[in-house]
C-alpha cells in the first residue's frame, strides 16, 4: 500500500510540472495575433493583405525566421515556400509570376511579417501559411484566399412572345463571373411585381402568366456573386394577338403559291428539254440532205468528153465538136453516094447510118456544154 501511495504521488507530482512548463511556454513564447476571418475573397486584379502579426516572449532569444508558404492540397505533396525572411534578408522563391507581386507591408522585425498580394488573379486561390520562428519558439496561422470574378454585364431578353394571355418569359445571363451568381428581378415602373410572376435566382428567368396590358413597364435584373455585380433592363409590352384565320389563309394562299410556282419551273424545264431535242433532230436531217460536193475541173472535162461520146482508146482519133458536125453539101453528097452504093450492095451486106451526135449547147453557169 506504501508503495502504491509514493507511485501516485509521483504520477501527481510529474503531471504538475508538465502543466506549469506548459502555461510557462504559453505565456512567454513566440505568439501570432493576427485575428480576422480564415477565408478572404478578393475579386480579380485587386490587392489583398494577409494578415501575421506576432509577439515574442523573453526567451525566445534565436535569431528571427519568417516563412510564408503555399500549402498544397494533397497531403502527400511539399507545400510551396514563397517568400521568407532570415538573416535580415527577403527571399523569393517560386513562380516567378506570384512571387515578384509579393512584399511584406512593413519590416518584419517589427512584429509585423503580415504581406500584401497585388494584381488578383484566379490561379491565386490557394491556403498560404505564416510560420515565424524565433528558437525556442515558433507559431503559425493559415488563410485562405479565394480569387473570384466579378459577373459581367448581363443580357435581358424576352424568350416566347408577348402576346396578351400568353406567358412572357423574362431572362437575364451575364457571361463571365464566378459562381455562384445570383439574379434578382425587379420591377421598376408600373407599379409592384406582377401577382403571376415567378423567378429562379440561379437561372435568371422571371415567368409570368398570362400577361395583361397591366403588367408591362420596366424590370431590372441585377447579378451578384460575394465580390461584384451588374444590371440590365427590358421593358416587357402586352401586344393585342395576331388574327389565326388570316394567318391560316394567309398560310394557304402561300403554299398554292409556291405550288404554281414549283408547276411552272417544271413546264419550263420541260419545254427547254424538248426545244433541245427538236434541234438535235433538224440538225441531223439537215446533214443528211445536204449536196454533194462539186467536182474538180478535171473531171469536169472528163464528163464532158464522155457527153461527146469520145473514147480514149489507143487509136482513137479525138476530133472537136465543130469538127464533128458535117456541112449540108458533103451530108447529101455522102447521102447520094451512100444510096447507089447501097443499091448495089447485097441487102445482107448494107451497112447503118451512123447516128450524128447531139446538138449541144454551153452553159455559163457550169462551165461547160450540156
Amino acid at each position: 500500500m506504501v508503495t502504491m501511495g509514493k507511485r501516485l504521488t509521483c504520477l501527481r507530482l510529474q503531471l504538475a510540472a508538465i502543466f506549469v512548463v506548459t502555461v510557462l511556454r504559453g505565456t512567454d513564447a513566440i505568439t501570432i495575433t493576427s485575428t480576422g476571418p480564415q477565408t478572404i475573397q478578393k475579386a480579380q486584379g485587386d490587392t489583398v493583405t494577409l494578415g501575421c502579426t506576432y509577439s515574442t516572449a523573453s526567451t525566445d532569444t534565436g535569431s528571427l525566421d519568417i516563412e510564408w508558404l503555399n500549402v498544397r492540397p494533397d497531403m502527400t505533396q511539399k507545400d510551396q515556400l514563397i517568400l521568407s525572411y532570415t538573416g535580415g534578408q527577403m527571399l523569393h522563391y517560386g513562380d516567378p509570376s506570384l512571387s515578384a507581386r509579393l512584399s511584406f507591408t512593413q519590416d518584419p522585425t517589427q512584429g509585423d511579417a503580415s504581406i500584401n498580394l497585388t494584381g488578383l488573379k484566379t490561379t491565386d486561390t490557394a491556403t498560404y501559411q505564416c510560420k515565424v520562428k524565433k528558437s525556442p519558439g515558433v507559431d503559425m496561422r493559415k488563410v485562405t484566399l479565394v480569387v473570384m470574378g466579378p459577373p459581367s454585364v448581363p443580357k435581358c431578353w424576352v424568350k416566347g412572345s408577348e402576346y396578351k394571355g400568353s406567358d412572357a418569359v423574362l431572362q437575364c445571363r451575364s457571361s463571365t463571373g464566378s459562381i455562384p451568381l445570383t439574379y434578382v428581378w425587379t420591377r421598376e415602373t408600373g407599379g409592384s411585381m406582377p401577382p403571376t410572376a415567378t423567378q429562379n435566382g440561379q437561372s435568371g428567368e422571371l415567368l409570368i402568366r398570362n400577361n395583361s396590358q397591366s403588367y408591362s413597364g420596366n424590370y431590372l435584373c441585377v447579378v451578384s456573386n460575394p465580390v461584384g455585380q451588374a444590371q440590365c433592363q427590358y421593358t416587357l409590352n402586352a401586344y393585342d394577338p395576331p388574327n389565326k384565320a388570316g394567318i391560316i389563309a394567309g398560310a394557304v394562299i402561300g403554299a398554292l403559291l409556291l405550288l404554281l410556282l414549283l408547276l411552272f419551273l417544271i413546264w419550263l424545264l420541260i419545254c427547254c428539254c424538248h426545244k433541245r431535242r427538236y434541234e438535235k433532230e433538224v440538225a441531223h436531217e439537215i446533214r443528211e440532205d445536204a449536196p454533194a460536193p462539186d467536182s474538180r475541173p478535171g473531171s469536169r472535162n472528163s464528163s464532158f468528153r464522155s457527153v461527146l461520146g469520145y473514147r480514149s482508146h489507143a487509136g482513137v482519133v479525138y476530133s472537136s465538136v465543130r469538127n464533128a458536125r458535117p456541112n449540108r453539101t458533103q451530108s447529101s453528097n455522102s447521102s447520094m453516094k451512100n444510096g447507089r452504093n447501097n443499091s448495089m450492095q447485097k441487102p445482107s451486106e448494107q451497112k447503118v447510118a451512123p447516128v450524128p451526135p447531139p446538138v449541144l449547147k454551153y452553159d455559163s453557169a457550169y462551165g461547160y456544154a450540156v
